[in-house]
């Protein structure tokens, strides 16, 4: 077999030597046999002629020999690559339009598969069984609503853990951003907090040292130790050994005990985490009581069903379990409602966040630029195929004559075929390098923190590639070889210099209405998704966003009095507001999108089940509070130097949740208390501005502010978190004043600074990444519409060159010759936008939950869609509209 193998292989690729031999051979047989002839007195040359016609047919003898070798497929295949080869140097121009259409169609499609693929369905690297590992999330009613989460407490995932039966592993991870390092040197970085058999989901070996285990992870303190990320260990320790090394991170000084594999994340969808650290030795440093802590939610519960455990099992194990649980909390003094009453449930959800129970819109604009990148290639195929269909048409003498020689039309189409493919594969490699280019910055606005961009070398894309190409192939390769094929040879012989003649064609028609109603579909997604984009802009959030920076202190390795807290406060603001360019700058205990203080529904005198009216979110600040955030005070007035923590207690509401609880009164005057019954009422003194914290859509929140002076005598003080109102670019300004503000903090606790912008941001992405991508995605249709229109209309006139002549020489002028051919490309662009609108508004009705505050019917957005692409149509028919104005009647006559 492998003598085979190899005589198999020594053809195809040593063909000149397999040949040389062939020839050696019969000349040897012939020679023989000229020898024997000539014993009997003949003549040499009478011998040798007797010797080949014994042999018979030398040609067919080696036809023979090459077919006995299994190899002519090959062969033919050889040949048909370098015939194409040599046809496409022929025509560079031709060759590259084709490529290069091809080339944007496959790399926009291998760019957003890419992130598909990573959004939605790949595994995360080293998972074994991936199939059978899940997210945890719990659903409850409370406050009216129904309300689905992943984030667990330590002591729900010690219930899931005990009690069901359904998984061979029960584990916890979460991801947190925590000081690594001391002093100026600390900087936050993700780090993953895991259970000790975490580590046990996986197919992997350490680089270095070992992995997290069960006995590294034993409440309530843990062990100090840390498996440190490959990427931050080649960073900070340019891949030196480690092992028993410390390093401190958060408030622990950690033993370094190993270090990951190359590319391994774990389960983060926010990159590399810098280092793994046991659950229990961080929520020890974090809060004390943690392991009997219902409320401290920090943490998923990550599950593997047992083999044969269907995933209906798995969810009824789960939410046996967590009922269980719930009542078990409700003895531990929660105050909640029975686990019946609350309608409690839990599921095993899939790993990946964006097919989750929680997902936002991201994985549902991911899915819908995928189609519009699909639909560009359809549009790119279209393009292609129109311009082969009309090479086919110049080249059906040439064909004809190949048929008439004997070729047979398998043999043709297959050559023809073959020509496709060498397009499609150039296209393919000109489309990894676009894929390569592109998918670092759409991987940017999508998946945060994936730094990784090698494209080319990931076997899932190369896989994606190499099929489209094909796919490719065959759609752009199939219509102009059966048009070439299908022909009369007798006719195409006879046509002489008018073979090519003008003939409508219904295909090409057709192509052409195709690429014009997909790019209205196209042009509208994008006009939709920039209006949505700018609605998500320009709302109201109820503070300034752009100038404001958040500045956050952190204890570490100090345990300060309430004092010393309210103290460094106090010496924070002074330090901020004597930064260059800050303005204001107040504490404050809540931040938006990012942490919000919640005491739970206000207590109001004749008023019941505020609790049913949704959720009440509380904010205290500093005086200046209102006027660092720009937050208007629409009744009453702002608290005040003189709200003291001795004075009377205030409250300002804002107005959706003035209108919620006192509909028919004014809420300036009223009362309202929070916390136990012990606590005194609070009057209100002004109504603000709604305000947007916690979701750009959705139902107007409630939110009531305090005095921090206040809020820290009542229930705790506030934390020294700082928002500063800077003059010029908050980007600017967040060195300086963490520089500053650092100076300030006591022994290894340090400063972070953000801008607010940074964190209302991501709540935009969706609609931001739909609007570039459709934008850019139409643009690239309009453009290959526009050469499509383009090369239709310039070949029509090419190939009318001698009615037009006539029409000249019969009167005909320049201005009716413009009209006669700009109409016709207008009156294309005219179908393909009619049809498109029809497709667009029926799509449009899919699309519209994803946009903001935009209806999918908007007639004004058709109406610059269909102006915009007729003013497309009449620029790429006006230059062949031009040529054919200046047609020579005296030529185009004399050339029939």
């Amino acid at each position: 077999m492998f003598s085979d193998l190899r005589f198999r292989l020594r053809a195809v690729f040593r063909r000149v030597d397999m040949e040389r031999d062939l020839d050696d051979e019969l000349r040897f047989h012939i020679e023989r046999e000229t020898e024997k002839c000539m014993r009997d007195g003949t003549s040499r040359r009478e011998a040798e002629r007797r010797a080949r016609l014994a042999f018979g047919g030398m040609t067919r003898i080696k036809d023979d020999t090459r077919d006995s070798r299994g190899t002519v497929m090959f062969e033919t295949l050889r040949q048909d690559v370098r015939y194409a080869l040599r046809g496409l140097r022929m025509t560079p121009g031709f060759t590259a339009a084709i490529v290069l259409t091809l080339g944007l169609g496959i790399g926009t499609n291998a760019a957003m598969f890419d992130i598909l693929d990573r959004l939605m369905f790949r595994p995360a690297k080293y998972l074994s069984v991936p199939e059978r590992v899940h997210r945890v999330f719990v659903t409850y009613l409370s406050d009216g609503r129904r309300h689905t989460e992943s984030s667990q407490s330590y002591a729900r995932f010690v219930d899931f853990a005990r009690m069901t039966s359904s998984f061979d592993l029960v584990e916890a991870v979460g991801h947190r951003r925590l000081a690594v390092g001391s002093r100026d040197e600390a900087k936050e970085m993700i780090i993953a907090t895991v259970s000790g058999g975490f580590f046990r989901f996986f197919d992997a070996r350490p680089a270095q040292g070992r992995f997290l285990t069960p006995d590294d992870d034993r409440p309530p303190s843990g062990s100090p130790v840390a498996v440190l990320g490959r990427a931050f260990w080649q960073l900070r320790y340019g891949g030196a050994n480690v092992i028993n090394k410390k390093i401190r991170i958060g408030n622990v000084v950690h033993t370094i005990v190993g270090v990951v594999p190359k590319g391994f994340a774990g389960i983060s969808e926010e990159g590399e985490p810098a280092a793994y650290i046991p659950v229990t030795a961080f929520a020890a440093s974090s809060v004390p009581n943690y392991v009997h802590d219902y409320g401290w939610t920090w943490m998923d519960v990550i599950v593997r069903r047992r083999a044969g455990v269907s995933r209906e099992a798995a969810d009824a194990d789960l939410s046996r379990v967590y009922a269980q649980s719930w009542e078990l909390e409700g003895k531990a003094g929660s105050g909640y409602p029975s686990a019946a009453s609350s309608h409690t449930s839990s599921v095993a959800a899939p790993l990946l966040s964006a097919r989750g129970p929680e997902a936002d819109e991201t994985g549902g604009v991911a899915t819908w630029v995928m189609g519009v990148a699909v639909i560009v290639l359809l549009v790119a195929c279209a393009n292609v195929t129109n311009l082969l269909l009309a090479r086919a048409v110049k080249r059906r003498r040439e064909i004809a004559l190949r048929l008439a020689l004997g070729v047979t039309r398998r043999r043709l189409f297959q050559q023809l075929l073959t020509e496709s493919l060498l397009l499609a594969v150039f296209g393919g490699v000109i489309g990894m390098l676009v894929a390569q280019l592109g998918a670092g910055i759409v991987r940017r606005l999508f998946l945060q923190a994936d730094g990784a961009t090698a494209v080319a070398t990931d076997v899932r894309t190369m896989l994606f590639v190499a099929v489209t190409t094909v796919s490719v192939a065959l759609l752009t390769g199939l219509a102009p070889a059966l048009h070439s094929l299908n022909g009369d040879v007798a006719d195409a012989l006879k046509a002489g210099s008018r073979e090519g003649a003008y003939r409508r064609s219904g295909v090409r028609t057709a192509l052409l209405l195709f690429q014009g109603a997909f790019s209205v579909v196209l042009l509208v997604g994008a006009g939709l998704f920039v209006r949505s984009l700018s609605n998500v802009r320009s709302q109201r959030m109820g503070y300034d966003v752009s100038p404001i920076v958040y500045a956050d202190g952190v204890a570490r390795g100090v345990k300060p009095t309430r004092a010393e807290v309210q103290s460094l406060s106090e010496r924070l603001v002074a330090a901020a507001l004597s930064v260059p360019h800050v303005e204001n700058a107040t504490l404050t205990i809540s931040v938006p999108f990012w942490s919000s203080e919640g005491r739970g529904a206000p207590k109001v005198p004749g008023v019941d089940s505020l609790r049913t009216l949704g959720s009440f979110r509380l904010q205290a600040g500093s005086p200046s509070y209102f006027k660092t955030m720009g937050t208007r005070i629409l009744h009453g007035r702002a608290f005040n130097e003189a709200d003291r923590a001795t004075t009377a207690p205030v409250v300002l509401v804002n107005e959706a949740m003035a209108k919620a609880i006192w509909p028919r009164k004014d809420a300036v005057g009223q009362v309202m208390r929070i916390g136990s019954d012990t606590n005194p009422y609070m009057t209100v003194i002004g109504v603000a501005e709604n305000t947007r914290a916690q979701h750009i859509t959705g139902k107007d929140e409630f939110w009531y502010y305090l005095p921090v002076s206040q809020f820290s005598a009542r229930f705790g003080q506030a934390g020294p978190n700082l928002f500063l109102r800077v003059n010029g670019r908050a980007e600017d300004a967040l060195e300086p004043i963490r520089k500053r503000l650092q100076q300030e903090m006591p022994g290894d606790s340090y400063v972070n600074t953000v801008t607010l912008a940074s964190l209302v941001s991501p709540r935009q992405r969706s609609w931001e990444f739909g609007a570039k991508m459709f934008v850019g995605f139409g643009v690239l249709a309009l453009v290959l519409a526009a050469i499509g229109l383009y090369s239709v209309v310039s070949y029509m006139v090419a190939q009318r060159n001698h009615e037009l002549g006539i029409r000249i020489a019969l009167g005909a002028g320049v201005g009716d010759m413009l009209r006669m051919i700009v109409i016709q490309g207008v009156g294309f662009a005219a179908a393909g936008i009619a049809i498109g609108s029809v497709i667009a508004l029926w799509a449009g009705r899919k699309i519209e939950p994803l946009l903001f505050s935009q209806k999918a019917n908007d007639p004004s957005i058709y109406g610059l869609v269909a102006a915009m692409l007729l003013l497309v149509a009449i620029l790429a028919t006006l230059r062949p509209a031009l040529r054919a104005a200046r047609v020579d009647p005296m030529v185009a006559l004399r050339s029939d």
